[in-house]
């Protein structure tokens, strides 16, 4: 359900930085100053109950780039704080991330969110 992307897209946009999917910026494109970046790495069944899934796990990266070293740790920890307050479940404080442009560095978090079938099953 695109239901939890927007919800992802719209958590970090909260905070007035551009959001592209991963890989999306063209190649001859100038990067923003900052900015984050996502992936959705998987969408499971959890639980099944009468042969249908009782809920789904979202896991998805989240990356954050900058051209101010100390941005990308303040807003990385930032975007967590808002993550959790969404409902998304973010451990840690973050890794390093390899940079296409030796302007930028960046920081990345491991995002999972549990989204439960409301059907009746």
């Amino acid at each position: 359900m695109a239901d939890i992307k927007s919800l992802l897209i719209g958590t970090l946009m909260s905070m007035e930085y551009p959001v592209f999917l991963q890989g999306t910026l063209a190649a001859d494109a100038a990067y923003p100053d900052s900015f984050f970046t996502f992936w959705n790495n998987s969408t499971d069944d959890k639980a099944h109950y009468d042969s249908d899934a009782a809920a789904w796990e979202w896991s998805f990266d989240v990356n954050f780039y900058s051209t101010d070293p100390g941005t990308v740790n303040e807003a990385l920890l930032t975007a967590k704080g808002l993550l959790k307050a969404a409902g998304f479940i973010v451990g840690g404080k973050g890794h390093d991330l390899v940079s296409d442009e030796p302007t930028h560095t960046g920081r990345g978090l491991d995002v999972l969110y549990r989204e439960e079938n409301t059907r009746e099953v």
